[in-house]
């Protein structure tokens, strides 16, 4: 391209090659003119061209004038036998990536202009790639938001990247919210993308990592400290959730809140608030909440006399038919494993979950009749439910099934007669599951882990692997004949009066 002297020669020049691409496409190659002022080493052109890219592939963007999906190889598209209009797409396709790996060179541009025009533009493409998804959507309804594009997160391992990040989330959470008052949901949905990418070190660096280098260092600056970092982020995540988030939302938070959010929260009982009001939502999401619960009650003393009560709660018939279905056992053993809890709690569990075994299906059945066992066994004092020697003889069950509160529900002084009748149950590995209480239930625990994923189609299967049964003898003395020798017959098999 011949360029006229100058920052406004420039932008003439780029101005006559943007208007060319974008009137007809046999003028794309300019493009490939305009890539290559992004490489100059003038502050001014740079400006100039990342100026004329973002409006070149944001109209292109909107144009849908772009290919979309797998992106295949430009050699193979261009050498093939597909149409001229799939050629012009994935070229130009293949020019944009170009146009973004370049913009994110400039991210480390000495001039600070370039540095932030160079982000502008790559934001531009995220909010318009957003709204022209350059991948299918895998159902309808699908949220697509461009990943691929907004690689980000490893400015986020540097310190004071990480720290204004962070206050500038908590500022923009404010700001939206404060103008809009039902905010979009998409909003939430790139909110919850840039917190879930910041990650705190697990203890205090020795050094400082800063992307913005310094002489020096001062101990006075907060953003040398991980406490304020942490102090930060606690309130990144606190801004964000005390809003009424959509149902989805609150899933994948609730998937990372344990291992990703409380260990790293300056005061991780503030989170009680948003798992209690989680914990109201009923199915999945109140059982991932009360995971997260369950660590504040035992890692940080936080109080809370409903959490088996909610427990409690969830077992319902449905328990046993959802998809969470191995989560939410595997929580609930973690939950009821300690030998501290009264009996009369664990026995409501116990007498619950057995109610429910007479209408699960045999792959429920053979993964909670063991849960109820190490239950027995973890609470000697809850054995008097499959054997109460000195006991009254019971002409009805007291257990209340309706009663929400376990320790109103008289569990304790009921039995697990329902164990007995699953004996009698059609398939055999479930009456053999059931029989176990008949004898002393032996020690250690019996694991369930092999059984929390077992499907009915597994138990199926395993029993089409089933050796028959050897043929059964009925007759220890072979017949001669139909009848036999006259009166041999008699003689062998009747007694005659």
């Amino acid at each position: 391209m011949e360029r006229e002297p100058g920052a406004a020669g420039v932008r003439r020049a780029l101005g006559r090659r943007l208007e060319a691409v974008l009137a007809s496409r046999s003028e794309a190659n300019a493009v490939f003119d305009i890539l290559a002022v992004l490489q100059s080493e003038d502050q001014e052109e740079i400006q100039e061209a990342v100026r004329t890219c973002s409006r070149l592939f944001g109209a292109l963007l909107e144009r849908g004038e772009l290919f979309v999906g797998q992106l295949p190889s430009e050699e193979m598209v261009m050498t093939g036998s597909q149409g001229a209009t799939r050629k012009y797409k994935v070229w130009m396709r293949h020019r944009y990536h170009s146009c973004c790996n370049r913009l994110g060179e400039l991210l480390g541009h000495p001039s600070f202009q370039v540095k932030e025009l160079a982000l502008s533009a790559l934001l531009k493409f995220v909010q318009l790639e957003g709204a022209h998804p350059l991948e299918k959507s895998k159902w309808e309804g699908n949220y697509l938001f461009p990943r691929e594009l907004f690689k980000f997160r490893e400015y986020l391992d540097y310190d004071d990247t990480r720290y204004h990040t962070m206050q500038a989330a908590v500022d923009a959470v404010a700001r939206v919210t404060g103008q809009h008052p039902e905010v979009p949901p998409a909003f939430w949905n790139n909110a919850f993308t840039l917190l879930s990418a910041v990650s705190l070190p697990r203890r205090e660096p020795t050094v400082s990592s800063f992307y913005v280098k310094r002489a020096e260092l001062w101990d006075t600056w907060k953003v040398a400290h991980l406490k304020e970092h942490r102090r930060v982020f606690q309130a990144m995540w606190l801004s964000f959730l005390k809003h009424k988030l959509p149902l989805s939302l609150y899933k994948k938070v609730l998937l990372i809140v344990h291992d990703a959010i409380l260990p790293q929260l300056a005061q991780p009982t503030l989170m009680i608030d948003f798992l209690t009001r989680a914990c109201d939502l009923g199915g999945a999401l109140s059982l991932l909440a009360l995971n997260g619960l369950f660590i504040l009650i035992h890692k940080h003393n936080l109080e809370y006399p409903d959490f088996y009560r909610k427990l409690y709660g969830l077992l319902d018939p449905s328990v046993f038919h959802v998809k969470y279905r191995a989560r939410f056992f595997h929580l609930a053993d973690l939950f009821l494993s300690s030998s501290h809890l009264p009996a009369y709690l664990v026995a409501a569990f116990a007498k619950r979950l057995a109610r429910l075994a007479l209408t699960a299906p045999p792959e429920a059945l053979l993964m909670v009749l063991p849960f109820i066992c190490n239950l027995l066994r973890r609470h000697p004092a809850c054995r008097v439910l499959v054997h109460r020697p000195h006991g009254p003889e019971l002409d009805a069950d007291p257990y209340d099934p309706g009663e929400e509160d376990p320790a109103q529900s008289r569990a304790l002084e009921s039995s697990l007669w329902e164990l007995q009748a699953l004996q009698r149950h059609y398939h055999p590995e479930v009456s053999k599951a059931a029989s176990v209480i008949n004898q002393a239930l032996s020690m250690p625990e019996v694991s369930i882990a092999p059984l929390l994923e077992l499907t009915a189609y597994e138990i199926f299967e395993r029993d089409l692997k089933k050796k028959g049964p050897e043929p059964v003898p009925l007759e220890f003395i072979p017949a001669q004949g139909l009848l036999g020798r006259p009166g041999e017959l008699c003689a062998q098999h009747f007694t005659l009066s």
